[in-house]
């Protein structure tokens, strides 16, 4: 299932190229999401690089941060599962996690943004059976034993910053700084897993899903939403992408750019994932399994800095399971959505 790890998404910024040393543009603030018009000074041979939409009404991508300033960038993510066992019962359950993060622009060069991503605070929480336990960097240790792992770790990750290289396309060209966060992780595991090779092993389980190669294609993948042919208001555009690693069922998403007023730029978003059933006999036993499952959602830019102010995807999937011997048959379903939330306190 699509994950947005914490870390997501920059995105398009949609401006019309003018010919004379000043421009009047509409910005939207990316904490208040509050509209300002300003005219500014621009340089002539900026004008060429920001003439990112042509004579036939094509919007294509660029990113324009302005240097020194920091953006907010907090992912959000809630899954709920609903299970009817075979004994008839149903059991829900809810995770939900935040990632909270800031994007600092220390330089501009050569159309290479030099950026900071700074991870200051991850949430995590988990509902069932009447019962709610919160694992919160802002707060206190957990007391629940299973929780202090997860604490540890995210407290660990939390007060430091990677080094991204981007340029105006999305293209991310490097991300460094990621041993201290591993020697940090080790070192205040230290006082909860006493055995070296054990502290080893977790570190670098970490290290699998937290590293340069999977943060850049993390990022990219998100940041480059518009081809680079770009595209009509009204056109769709569609990606495709693995539920599971290596495996044959997909999520097929569909995107159409719907407007670009008001200094915003909006996205819909529409997905299916195609019902798979598999269907298997061992010792007269026949297993069936079927899943399938469909996307919505919307993206929001400011159309002339290309961050993004607000996402909203759901992900919804429904999976049924039965057993059966000829005689007797046993069968449960379960259904789960997955709210993807990018700085959920837009409005």
């Amino acid at each position: 299932m699509k994950k947005i790890l914490g870390i997501a998404l920059f995105t398009v910024a949609l401006v019309a190229c003018k010919k004379e040393n000043t421009k009047t543009i509409t910005k939207v603030n990316p904490e208040t999401g509050k509209t300002e018009t300003v005219t500014v000074e621009v340089p002539a041979e900026e004008e060429v690089k920001v003439a990112i939409v042509d004579s036939a009404g094509i919007f294509k991508q660029k990113f324009y941060l302005e240097k020194g300033k920091t953006y907010p960038l907090i992912a959000y993510q809630r899954d709920i599962q609903n299970v009817s066992t075979p004994d008839g019962k149903a059991v829900s359950g809810t995770s939900e996690s935040t990632d909270e993060m800031t994007v600092t622009v220390n330089d501009f060069k050569d159309n290479v943004y030099d950026l900071s991503v700074n991870l200051v605070a991850k949430r995590n929480s988990t509902s069932a059976n009447g019962k709610t336990v919160i694992s919160d960097t802002k707060a206190a240790a957990p007391k629940e034993e299973q929780l202090k792992g997860m604490y540890t770790i995210n407290k660990a990750i939390t007060g430091n910053k990677l080094a991204m290289k981007m340029d105006v396309n999305g293209k991310i060209i490097s991300v460094t700084g990621f041993d201290p966060i591993y020697t940090k992780i080790s070192t205040a595991l230290s006082g909860l897993v006493k055995d070296a090779k054990q502290r080893t092993e977790i570190v670098g389980n970490f290290k699998k899903g937290f590293n340069e190669a999977t943060i850049k294609e993390q990022f990219e993948k998100n940041l480059k939403i518009i081809p680079s042919k770009g595209v009509k208001i009204g056109e769709k555009w569609t990606t495709s992408e693995d539920i599971i690693p290596g495996g044959d069922l997909k999520l097929t998403s569909t995107y159409a750019l719907t407007k670009v007023e008001g200094g915003k730029a909006e996205i819909s978003v529409n997905g299916s994932i195609p019902t798979k059933s598999d269907k298997q006999s061992k010792e007269g036993i026949t297993h069936t399994m079927s899943l399938g499952g469909s996307q919505t959602g919307k993206i929001i830019f400011d159309s002339n800095t290309g961050w993004i102010l607000h996402e909203n995807i759901s992900i919804k999937t429904n999976q049924k399971e039965s057993i059966s011997d000829g005689k007797k048959s046993q069968s449960m379903s379960q259904t789960s959505t997955s709210s993807i939330i990018i700085n959920p306190s837009y409005k």
